[in-house]
């Protein structure tokens, strides 16, 4: 039986959707995790960054292994979370950095599938990156 035919707890997995967005990922490029991070993105993964250049798995581990980052804060608002019927989800919202007291956001949007019960990302988009007044 494969992941996306197993009957899932939605609210359950939502939560865990929540957790590993909110914190687990932020934390992993924040503390240079590169055993996290490889957690949680999926040996397929691709992103598009803010620049429009193409990114995958090695180059993000790569990245967060090579250069900290130097935000005071962050946190990310979801405004879109939601499982298919597929075991795929769809998690999407804003990037709060805060920085020398100056705040700047991006929005992105992200696609997981469940695999052997843990969800994957496959995904990510990120866009319209700019500094708040």
């Amino acid at each position: 039986m494969i992941d996306s035919e197993v009957t899932m707890n939605i609210q359950k997995e939502k939560e865990k959707l929540r957790y590993l967005k909110e914190v687990e990922w932020p934390k992993a490029y924040r503390e240079q995790d590169t055993i996290l991070l490889d957690r949680i993105l999926g040996d397929d993964f691709q992103m598009v960054t803010n620049d429009g250049e193409w990114s995958n798995k090695i180059k993000q581990l790569e990245r967060i292994k090579e250069t900290a980052m130097s935000h005071d804060s962050f946190r990310y608002e979801i405004k879109r979370l939601e499982i298919l019927k597929n075991g795929t989800a769809i998690i999407a919202g804003t990037g709060h950095i805060i920085n020398n007291g100056k705040e700047s956001i991006y929005q992105s949007s992200n696609i997981l599938i469940l695999r052997n019960g843990i969800w994957k990302a496959v995904l990510s988009h990120v866009s319209g990156y700019k500094e708040l007044e």
